[in-house]
């Protein structure tokens, strides 16, 4: 009977999981050794090479018993992760990376193989990587969101709903006051919350060249989490990209607005909602923060709030 492999977990996943998953976190560690050998059996996979990961999955690059390259993704089914494969199924690999098996359960996916070493971001010219994305987004936020996923809608009612607590919890007024205005954008909108399928974490490290020789598109999305709604909701991930270049260029607004009128004019979307939507990211972003322990926004938070105010 051959040995089964054994799967190490790396040390920042398990510190990532148990700070924010607690006990949960720490029983799905103590399981995903034995977890991953049994999708391995399972699949009829061979690993090809060591063990990578994400915030909250393991990923390992594994080989088919056809000779076909695939990744086996492995992670936690909570509310973010739940509809993962049910996005890939509907983009079907058409601007995405193809889902070629699941166990919904365990939360495994056997995904196909993109570069891993060659993410969006090793694209030296930003516009070129923002034209890119751009592209990517419209096309996945074009079809509409099965039944079942995640509403924006739902979303939002609850951000509004914590507003209160956290403009207490915040110490700079200004801060109070932007929060404010960020939870008033939402209520305008909160009625008319859309149903496209939102990616929600498009950035671009979350874009993987793909392999050559595949034949498939140049660059992929990985890693969705997959929500209902407006598309306006879906461009801060692009927006912050590589902040540290938007600073250098010593005028951030105008960095931010550069982006943000690519990525309004590629989606095709009403400015003024995408305004609205893109200030009710950063309210979600900023009661994350607090709900954390802050007691400030993050000033790339604030920035690109005061960008697309102006």
């Amino acid at each position: 009977m051959p040995l089964r492999t054994v799967i190490e977990v790396p040390e920042a996943l398990a510190d990532y999981l148990v700070k924010h998953q607690g006990e949960i976190g720490r029983k799905w560690l103590a399981a995903l050794p034995g977890l991953a050998a049994d999708f391995l059996d399972h699949w009829r996979l061979r690993v090809d090479g060591p063990a990578a990961h994400g915030m909250a999955a393991l990923v390992l690059p594994v080989v088919r018993d056809d000779g076909v390259p695939a990744v086996l993704k492995l992670r936690t089914v909570n509310e973010d992760s739940a509809d993962e494969a049910t996005g890939l199924r509907t983009w079907d690999g058409d601007g995405s990376v193809l889902l070629l098996e699941e166990d919904p359960e365990a939360g495994a996916l056997l995904l196909e193989r993109l570069d891993a070493a060659r993410p969006l971001s090793t694209v030296p010219d930003d516009g070129e990587a923002m034209t890119i994305l751009a592209g990517l987004l419209a096309r996945l936020t074009a079809l509409p969101a099965p039944a079942g996923v995640r509403r924006l809608a739902d979303v939002a009612v609850a951000m509004i709903d914590q507003v209160p607590q956290a403009v207490r919890t915040l110490a700079d007024p200004a801060d109070r006051e932007l929060l404010r205005t960020c939870a008033a954008a939402v209520s305008e909108l909160v009625g008319e919350s859309g149903d496209r399928l939102l990616h929600w974490d498009l950035h671009y490290d979350n874009i993987l060249a793909s392999l050559p020789g595949s034949g498939r598109e140049p660059w992929l999305a990985i890693d969705p989490q997959p929500l209902s709604g407006d598309p306006g909701f879906d461009l801060i991930p692009a927006l912050d990209n590589r902040w540290e270049e938007v600073v250098a260029t010593g005028d951030v607004r105008r960095a931010v607005l550069r982006r943000f009128d690519l990525l309004v004019e590629t989606l095709g979307l009403d400015r003024d909602r995408a305004v609205g939507w893109t200030l009710g990211r950063v309210l979600q972003n900023s009661l994350w923060d607090v709900e954390d322990g802050e007691v400030g926004l993050q000033p790339v938070q604030v920035a690109i709030a005061q960008a697309v105010l102006s």
